[in-house]
């Protein structure tokens, strides 16, 4: 049966005013200075949907907005990005950043734990990008940068409900090496420290 006449046109033909729309692969980049702004917003947004909206942490409003402005607003993010010994990388498309990693000299509270050892602090994936592979693809980033910057095991703080995280960082090697509190405000967070060498 053949197509009525005119059909392959009407499918290949934009309609009258429309722009065609590409977007290009995301790209994946160390940081600039001149991210700041846009990656204290892309924090923000992230820690929300992340553990508000998916995990349906609790928090009492003083404590997460206390929380949200100290940790993700752009003059904090600017100081963090200019930390000595500290990396950060982000993946970007069409100049909107979607994801970011941050590594640097370990902070965790474990007993083993040196500041000479690395850290991965942060590793954040935007809702509208989740499934593309971006987290998988800056956490080998982050883990290849800090064996080169450790003189000891590697060290991640994650959420102790973040069963997805902890699943993929176990299959990096990472096993669990103690626990600590995190605080939001005045709330505190049941925290894992996990350990890789």
């Amino acid at each position: 049966m053949m197509a009525p006449r005119g059909s392959l046109h009407a499918f290949t033909r934009r309609p009258p005013g429309a722009i065609a729309s590409i977007m290009s692969d995301p790209v994946i980049r160390p940081a600039r200075p001149d991210d700041a702004a846009a990656l204290a917003v892309l924090g923000r947004q992230t820690f929300i949907d992340t553990f508000v909206t998916g995990f349906g942490i609790p928090y009492p409003v003083a404590d997460l907005t206390a929380f949200l402005d100290a940790s993700f607003n752009a003059e904090a993010t600017a100081a963090k990005l200019a930390e000595s010994g500290a990396a950060w990388w982000v993946a970007e498309r069409d100049g909107d950043l979607l994801a970011f990693a941050n590594a640097g000299p370990n902070t965790l509270p474990h007993p083993d734990g040196r500041a000479s050892h690395a850290e991965l602090r942060r590793l954040y994936v935007g809702k509208q990008a989740q499934g593309l592979g971006l987290g998988t693809q800056l956490l080998k980033i982050s883990l290849d940068w800090m064996e080169a910057h450790t003189d000891g095991p590697l060290w991640i703080g994650v959420w102790s409900g973040n069963h997805k995280a902890q699943k993929l960082y176990a299959a990096y090697g990472f096993e669990k090496a103690g626990e600590y509190q995190y605080p939001v405000g005045a709330w505190m967070d049941d925290e894992f420290i996990l350990r890789r060498g």
